[in-house]
């Protein structure tokens, strides 16, 4: 049987910009290997496959890499429910919340200037292993003082464990040059396959932050906007107080490397406990059609 197939691109301000996602909908006859197989052809960061109506007011959602499925992405949750709002659901609904393997995510739709964006929950983060300056560093390709070594070097999860890394400035940002071996030797026995490498030096003053995240154990090279790496950095500001306080509302830029500008919004409260995460950003339809 055909299904219906969404592309998009997630946080996006236009077409062929931000982070490519395939939504496979009415997909709950596929079982995991053809799932995996379509991924692949897809070739992109993520896509995902809705798997049947929604379960308790939660939509079944699962997401697969190239390489194998994942438990939470940042990007196919905002694309996936913006494709769940405008076709699937009725009455195009404020909150579209999303079955996930690491549990429920509610995906809500705000008014954003001459347009919407949608915004993210993530799951508590927490908090892992600090790693060593030099460690990271090779794995970059950067000498050990582009690192910012006022800052840890810490793995933090809201879903995906992320390696997060302080950088000296956007230099170094631009001049990382990923070590394959490097990067096997400090990700081998860790659940943290991502590293997301950060700088306070935005191309655009309107912006707070700029990052690069790399994923080669899941066949993504580098990803030109990952949501679920973005919702760990906005913790570990918030929780290393890095902008002078234990909350933040930021802007990122990523993907300007790779020619996919992508903008991303943070927010994190680590006053209280657990700390609270969300992240937003617009999705733009690219393409509709039928997966045969």
């Amino acid at each position: 049987m055909s299904r219906p197939l969404h592309l998009v691109d997630v946080f996006a301000r236009q077409r062929y910009a931000g982070n490519q996602l395939a939504v496979v909908c009415d997909a709950g006859g596929l079982d995991a290997t053809e799932m995996q197989a379509i991924a692949a052809e897809m070739g992109f960061s993520e896509t995902t496959f809705v798997t049947g109506p929604p379960e308790d007011g939660a939509w079944p959602v699962r997401i697969f890499t190239p390489a194998e499925e994942v438990p939470f992405a940042g990007h196919p949750t905002l694309g996936t429910a913006a494709v769940i709002r405008e076709h699937l659901a009725d009455g195009r609904p404020e909150t579209v919340v999303l079955d996930l393997p690491v549990g429920d995510v509610p995906v809500e739709t705000v008014a954003d200037g001459d347009g919407e964006s949608l915004w993210m929950t993530q799951q508590p983060p927490a908090f892992g292993d600090r790693l060593a300056h030099e460690d990271l560093a090779a794995v970059l390709g950067l000498p050990t003082d582009a690192l910012d070594t006022d800052w840890p070097v810490q793995v933090v999860s809201t879903g995906l464990p992320t390696i997060v890394v302080p950088l000296a400035d956007r230099e170094a940002l631009t001049s990382v040059d990923l070590d394959r071996a490097a990067y096997d030797r400090v990700t081998g026995e860790r659940e943290a396959k991502n590293v997301l490498a950060f700088c306070p030096d935005p191309r655009d003053d309107a912006n707070d932050v700029a990052d690069r995240v790399f994923a080669p154990f899941y066949d993504v090279p580098e990803d030109p906007a990952t949501g679920s790496s973005n919702g760990c950095l906005a913790a570990y500001l918030a929780r290393h107080e890095f902008f002078g306080g234990d909350t933040v509302d930021v802007r990122v830029e990523q993907g300007f490397e790779m020619g996919r500008p992508s903008l991303l919004e943070l927010s994190a409260d680590a006053s209280g406990d657990p700390v609270d995460v969300r992240v937003g950003g617009r999705v733009v339809p690219v393409a509709r059609g039928e997966l045969l």
